[in-house]
């Protein structure tokens, strides 16, 4: 059964233990749009879509649920493991940006 965009991403924000607020203040969107994405009442532009996919680090084709695969396997991680190996990946990747 494949799963659709909304419910995807909010897997994914689930999954990182982000509420729709923190979502939306760290892609620089408000939260109604992303209730509206999750809620499938609106589809992101393909900008968003990418910057999604950067944001979560998983590819455009598993957001649009073309793809099983996010590019990691954290299935043998409790929820907890899971939030601090992405929060510890995004701080990486801000020291870099910041090189």
């Amino acid at each position: 059964m494949m799963i659709y965009f909304g419910t995807k991403l909010k897997q994914l924000r689930e999954e990182r233990g982000l509420t729709q607020k923190e979502l939306a203040k760290g892609m620089e969107l408000s939260p109604s749009m992303i209730s509206m994405y999750e809620g499938g009442g609106s589809y992101p532009s393909v900008e968003i879509l990418i910057r999604l996919s950067h944001y979560f680090r998983v590819s455009t084709d598993y957001l649009l649920g073309v793809s099983d695969s996010n590019g990691y396997d954290l299935s043998g991680l409790t929820d907890e493991q899971a939030v601090l190996v992405n929060e510890l990946i995004r701080q990486f990747e801000q020291a870099n940006a910041r090189k």
